[in-house]
């Protein structure tokens, strides 16, 4: 009797011991969590110092890109358009991991990953519509004025100039393409700009270890101002490009009161690239503290933290006081580029300019 009341207790215990196993070994129970909504918890100035822009002109980006990014069902609880742009926004601002990024809203970091690149393809498909060359007369003679109210030069429509994104290398194969002359692997980003820091042009495809004149030879600006598409206008570059008849750059050794007259009057309007560099990458800390994303997220958040900079210019969206950035802090990175080889052309035309307008 005794025996048996045992053998019952022991194949009980054995019951007991497979339910508890096969329970362990099932997968855990997923767990919606309320995610938070910082547009509810922050007031204007708290929002813009955390996602670099008002919640007027969030509003106004979320109208733009809504239907871009919308799930199209509401199954497993689908993250909203809102949450998903102040995910981007915030990794934009900070730089952050995106484990760190997922803690913002409760969700997880390979959700984050989707979300930043959805996002940023999103944002850069309206460059088109913010990051153009000025093409009527009108628009051009008006950033004309503008380059010629800072130093009084002439016909400038741009000033052009490129800037190192620092990123983490690709792979083995193709990494020590992306690493630069200062030792870092980086994206050689080209921009061309206004006196007001609009930016006009954006080349952001090319590995850290390409020259800038050569980003410049091969892109379409310079097919356009070879077919005289901008007629007797100029850019300003540095001495890393070749001098041309439409990019004009520094003398190597001003002599005459004329040449140094135009020196400074050439280095003082180019240096606002230079300038826009500066805010472009204080505004979107990203820039600067390095993008750890794959190469196509990671060309798309260059142009779409572009796309985003011409948009709070458009709306007169300023950074908070403590954001202004420095003009000491500006010039850190600046280096000497070797002098290209000049253009028979464009020395003369540069030589007009310097015996006609900066004559004494």
């Amino acid at each position: 009797m005794s025996s048996s009341v045992e053998l019952s207790s022991s194949d009980d215990s054995s019951d007991e011991e497979i339910v508890l196993e096969i329970i362990m070994r099932l997968p855990k129970p997923r767990v919606v969590r309320e995610r938070y909504n910082p547009l509810n918890n922050f007031d204007d100035h708290e929002f813009k110092c955390r996602f670099r822009l008002s919640k007027q002109t969030f509003l106004i980006l979320l109208h733009m890109i809504e239907d871009e990014i919308m799930h199209q069902t509401c199954r497993n609880n689908a993250i909203s358009p809102v949450n998903q742009l102040l995910v981007a926004l915030r990794y934009y601002a900070t730089g952050a991991f995106q484990e760190v990024m997922g803690d913002l809203i409760h969700i997880h970091k390979s959700t984050v990953c989707r979300i930043i690149k959805r996002v940023s393809v999103a944002i850069a498909k309206l460059r088109h519509h913010f990051i153009k060359m000025p093409t009527s007369q009108n628009e051009q003679q008006a950033i004309q004025l503008g380059f010629y109210r800072m130093r009084g030069f002439p016909t400038v429509i741009g000033a052009i100039d490129c800037s190192h994104v620092r990123i983490q290398s690709p792979n083995s194969d193709i990494g020590e393409q992306f690493r630069n002359r200062k030792g870092y692997f980086s994206i050689n980003v080209q921009a061309v700009c206004t006196s007001n820091l609009v930016i006009t042009n954006l080349v952001a495809r090319w590995p850290g270890s390409v020259h800038d004149s050569t980003i410049f030879d091969n892109s379409m600006l310079r097919a356009q101002f070879e077919n005289n598409e901008f007629g007797k206008c100029v850019l300003l570059g540095d001495g890393g490009y070749p001098c041309r008849s439409y990019l004009l750059t520094p003398l190597l050794n001003p002599r005459s009161e004329s040449e140094r007259r135009y020196q400074k009057a050439q280095i003082g309007t180019r240096n606002v690239i230079e300038r826009l560099f500066g805010i472009w990458k204080r505004r979107f800390p990203v820039l600067a503290i390095g993008l750890r994303t794959k190469e196509d997220t990671t060309m798309a958040t260059i142009v779409a933290t572009a796309v985003l900079h011409n948009l709070l210019i458009q709306e007169n969206d300023v950074m908070p006081p403590e954001d202004i950035v420095d003009d000491q802090e500006l010039f850190q990175e600046i280096t000497t580029l070797p002098i290209a080889r000049q253009n028979e052309v464009g020395n003369a035309v540069r030589t007009n300019l310097i015996n006609t307008v900066f004559h004494i």
